[in-house]
């Protein structure tokens, strides 16, 4: 597992257009608050015709929050650009120039075997110069997962291929829609997607091949008003913690409080925590009561989940108490 809260520190990643004319105003009047990460999207969100006018957008906006950001105080998230092609990133890059120093990364849609090598090779490029550096964050979503006969074997692949880079891997995503895409799925908004098994199957290789290497973040959820759609959202993202997901692709803002919430750690859980990595470690016995003598630690079996839970207690804070 990843031991920098850095790699927890992702959390609701709010999807946005490229060609988005208003998103470098609204991030300069907080319109989204002050704790989410932003992916300005140049694949499936936009039209094939449009790609190299909102590619202009894009880098546009990145100079103004730049120049905004050099003159007055304001939140900036981590930045990332979801793009179409390897290639893309380095024509990105050449075009922002100084500018580029407010990205934190890219996105890689649809990464595979086809393509891995080659954004593997720019990951490495783009990453020569010391002072700067630029993560990745791949996406699962290939129709090719979907073949149980080779499933496992693409999934370990790439995982070999990955390593040459891990440091720059700042998560591995899933594409829920892409993948329920493939069977012709679309949950409501009361049904997780962890109850759709032919997605659930691969979302649990997924994170089989990669949880232990990677944080990996939840699958996005398209509901956002209306009647029901948050505690639909709530439901999803305890399926989400259960199963082994850290953070959320979202598509509304309204959608951003809910997963910061969902990802605070109890007191119970960070008092256990930090009991469990200050075990004393001449002491005979590694298994104890927890503090409120509700449920045992055991210093082997729960030092990877209790640092955890430190990392996420940093970026998201604790809950309080219930009445």
């Amino acid at each position: 597992m990843k031991n920098s809260p850095l790699y927890y520190s992702v959390g609701p990643l709010l999807y946005c257009p490229a060609n988005r004319a208003d998103i470098a105003s609204s991030i300069q009047q907080e319109k989204f608050g002050a704790q989410y990460s932003l992916a300005l999207c140049l694949e499936d969100t936009i039209n094939d015709r449009f790609v190299a006018q909102a590619q202009e957008m894009l880098v546009c906006s990145i100079h103004q929050l730049h120049d905004a950001f050099r003159s007055r105080s304001f939140f900036m998230p981590k930045i990332f650009i979801r793009v179409r092609r390897p290639s893309q990133i380095k024509e990105i890059l050449n075009r922002l120039g100084n500018s580029a120093e407010i990205l934190t990364g890219f996105i890689l849609p649809k990464f595979d075997l086809a393509n891995a090598d080659e954004y593997i090779r720019v990951t490495v490029e783009i990453n020569q110069i010391p002072t700067k550096q630029y993560f990745i964050m791949p996406i699962m979503e290939s129709p090719a997962i979907i073949d149980l006969n080779r499933r496992a074997d693409i999934l370990y692949q790439i995982r070999e291929k990955l390593k040459t880079v891990e440091k720059s891997v700042l998560n591995i995503r899933v594409g829920g829609n892409d993948l329920c895409h493939a069977f012709g799925f679309r949950r409501h908004k009361d049904e997780s997607i962890h109850k759709i098994l032919p997605v659930a199957n691969i979302f649990a290789d997924i994170i089989t091949v990669f949880g232990t290497d990677y944080v990996i973040s939840g699958p996005v959820w398209e509901y956002y008003s209306q009647i029901g759609w948050d505690l639909g959202l709530c439901r999803e993202l305890s399926d989400d913690k259960l199963c082994g997901f850290t953070g959320k692709t979202v598509i509304h803002p309204n959608q951003i409080p809910h997963v910061n919430q969902a990802y605070a750690v109890s007191l119970e859980d960070l008092n256990d925590a930090k009991a469990i990595l200050n075990w004393d470690k001449n002491d005979p016995s590694f298994v104890s009561a927890s503090a409120d003598r509700q449920r045992m630690n055991e210093y082997k079996t729960h030092a990877n989940w209790a640092k955890k839970i430190l990392f996420l207690s940093q970026i998201y804070g604790v809950k309080s108490p219930e009445p």
